[in-house]
């Protein structure tokens, strides 16, 4: 940013701000008020030489139109998920949360979340899953909810047994059938009445 004067820079600076805490870009009238510029008038000035230079794109129709370009210091959108222990992909383990870290979070790109609200994510262990691209090792974003279609993955919990797996879920009659996504694996069959649904897969992150 050597080649930015001193308004210049104050301007991108108030730019960023407005995009970190408010989530929108100030209009020119706030510019000057939080950098002190004379007039709205050098402020209009800079915008376009900051446009010009390809530090922000400027959107004249609607109304905060301001928007910064990587050059200008754009940071993509996260979502922060808590990520609350693990799950198997394999045979089923006592619990969802092992060792449970409340710090334990990862960013994802919101289009992950595909409009979800109420997500969290799992560690994976075990490769059961391993036809749906779920793999040892990777997370899971599930939606927090108690139920699901048939041939959906969910995180299920046995009752009878105080175990969880993360399976393709089929109901049969009064059974429910826990289906592995790997040829060399049975399936889970176990009462309907025993079989609670934690979440629903709505994404895979893999790991290196």
């Amino acid at each position: 940013m050597g080649d930015l004067r001193d308004k210049q820079k104050a301007i991108l600076g108030c730019i960023r701000d407005s995009i970190s805490k408010h989530d929108s870009s100030p209009t020119v009238r706030e510019i000057q008020d939080e950098t002190g510029i004379s007039s709205t008038s050098v402020v209009a000035y800079n915008l376009l030489r900051l446009e010009t230079m390809g530090y922000i794109t400027i959107d004249r129709d609607v109304a905060r139109g301001i928007r910064l370009t990587e050059q200008g210091g754009l940071r993509p959108r996260v979502a922060l998920i808590p990520i609350v222990g693990t799950i198997a992909a394999g045979q089923p383990i006592p619990t969802f949360a092992v060792d449970v870290d409340p710090d334990d979070t990862i960013e994802v790109a919101p289009e992950m979340l595909r409009n979800n609200k109420n997500v969290y994510a799992l560690r994976v262990k075990g490769n059961s899953m391993i036809d749906a691209l779920v793999s040892d090792g990777d997370i899971v974003l599930l939606e927090a909810t108690s139920t699901a279609d048939d041939g959906d993955i969910v995180a299920a919990w046995l009752r009878d047994k105080e175990e969880a797996a993360l399976k393709k879920i089929y109901r049969e009659g009064d059974r429910v059938r826990l289906q592995p996504k790997n040829a060399a694996m049975a399936p889970i069959y176990a009462d309907a009445r025993d079989v609670e649904i934690h979440g629903k897969l709505i994404a895979t992150i893999s790991q290196p």
